[in-house]
């Protein structure tokens, strides 16, 4: 949704409201979980934020608290949304005196502990987005090397006719978010310090 005027809170929610019970823009729902679909554009960023147990916990706190969006021009509404399937969340994002609304619905999270201790979820576009298509936002640890690393995947296109007209601009407001939310993460996590033992492995469920 384009918009002249910064949308107050009792608009956005109603425009959650309105989004929420509508169905993902793209039929591919699910597919960052695996190769991504041909006839998108794929963009895949990671970024090293550390070592250490205690570092992939502090990244874990900081994707749950939204902290990936803490980047100009750019607010999601809203940070304290649950990280669980079904919850539904708009980007405000603003540039002079036009402002864009997009709504994304979270697909499915991430919870893995074996080798590579995963944690993290992933977003689809809504009707009303400027694009159609997934977003991942993930956390790895490695056990074997100790690193910790911020993931982003996502494909995309552009949602109507007159934005594949600006798909230059579009792409570049892409790059620049990407490039932004990795910028965030690394300064939330600036500072943990690795931790020097292991943590027990955790049971696995079941």
């Amino acid at each position: 949704m384009m918009l002249l005027h910064r949308p107050d809170r009792d608009e956005i929610r109603a425009f959650i409201a309105d989004q929420a019970p509508l169905p993902f823009s793209y039929p591919e729902v699910g597919a960052t979980r695996g190769t991504p679909p041909a006839g998108y554009r794929i963009a895949h960023h990671r970024v090293g934020l550390g070592s250490g147990h205690a570092v992939f916990e502090r990244a874990i706190t900081a994707l749950r608290d939204w902290r990936m969006f803490a980047l100009p021009g750019v607010e999601l509404c809203w940070p304290d949304a649950p990280i669980a399937v079904g919850t539904t969340v708009a980007i405000l994002a603003g540039a002079g005196r036009l402002w864009s609304l997009n709504a994304c619905r979270i697909v499915y999270v991430v919870d893995e502990h074996d080798a590579l201790v995963r944690a993290g979820f992933a977003y689809g576009t809504l009707p009303e987005h400027a694009v159609r298509g997934e977003e991942r936002f993930l956390i790895e640890w490695s056990r074997a090397s100790d690193e910790v690393f911020y993931d982003l995947l996502a494909f995309s296109r552009p949602s109507a006719w007159w934005l594949r007209l600006g798909q230059p601009l579009l792409r570049r407001m892409q790059g620049r978010f990407a490039r932004g939310s990795l910028a965030a993460m690394r300064r939330t996590l600036a500072g943990a310090a690795p931790t020097a033992r292991r943590p027990p492995k955790p049971n696995r469920p079941g």
